[in-house]
C-alpha cells in the first residue's frame, strides 16, 4: 500500500485508472451528479489477475455505494448502467486459457486482459505478445472465453448484490 507512504509506484496508478475507467464506463454521470465515489480495493487472494478482480469486486462495492444513497435519496434516476467485469486471457502453450494462474502467466506467449460490459460490449482490452506475435484468430479465441468468463463473473455479482439486499433488509428512508 504505497499509497499510504505518499507515492504510487507506475503499476499501481495504471491500475487504479484502469479500474477507473472501467467503472466510469457504466454510470451515468449525469443521473450521480456532482458527486464522487472512491472506491478502495485491496486484492487480498489472487493467483494472477489481480487487477482483473479489482475491476470485478469494485463493482460491487460501487453498487452497494449507490444502494445506500439511493436509500438515502440522492438521486432522482438510478445511475448505473450496467454490470462490469474483467478476466485475464492468455496463450499458453499453444492453447487459449482463461483466468492464468502465476505460473501460466509468467510462462505465457500471450497475455491479456479483457473488461466487459453484463451486455457484452467492450470496455478494454490489453493484449501483449510476450513471446510470440498472435494472429487474428488467436485474438477471437481469446475473447470468445473472456466473454465466457466474465458471463459467469456477471452472474456472480448478480448473486453477490442480491444477498447483500436479503442480509441487509430493506431500505432506510
Amino acid at each position: 500500500r504505497e499509497s499510504t507512504r505518499g507515492k504510487v509506484d507506475g503499476r499501481t496508478q495504471e491500475i487504479q485508472r484502469l479500474a477507473g475507467r472501467s467503472l466510469r464506463a457504466v454510470v451515468d454521470l449525469q443521473a450521480l451528479g456532482e458527486r464522487q465515489i472512491t472506491l478502495d480495493c485491496d486484492v487480498l487472494q489472487a493467483d494472477g489477475g489481480t487487477r482483473t478482480a479489482a475491476i470485478t469486486g469494485s463493482w460491487v462495492a460501487l453498487h452497494d455505494c449507490l444502494t445506500w444513497m439511493s436509500a438515502r435519496d440522492m438521486f432522482k434516476a438510478w445511475p448505473l448502467k450496467d454490470h462490469v467485469a474483467a478476466v485475464s486471457c492468455g496463450i499458453h502453450g499453444g492453447v487459449s486459457v482463461l483466468d492464468l494462474d502465476y505460473a501460466e502467466d509468467s510462462e505465457a506467449d500471450t497475455d491479456a486482459n479483457f473488461v466487459m460490459t453484463g451486455s457484452g460490449n467492450i470496455v478494454e482490452v490489453q493484449g501483449t505478445a510476450e513471446k510470440t506475435p498472435f494472429s487474428e484468430a488467436e485474438l477471437l479465441s481469446l475473447l470468445a472465453l473472456a466473454r465466457k468468463g466474465i458471463g459467469k463473473l456477471v452472474d456472480l455479482q448478480k448473486m453477490a448484490v442480491a444477498c447483500a439486499r436479503t442480509t441487509r433488509g430493506p431500505p432506510r428512508r
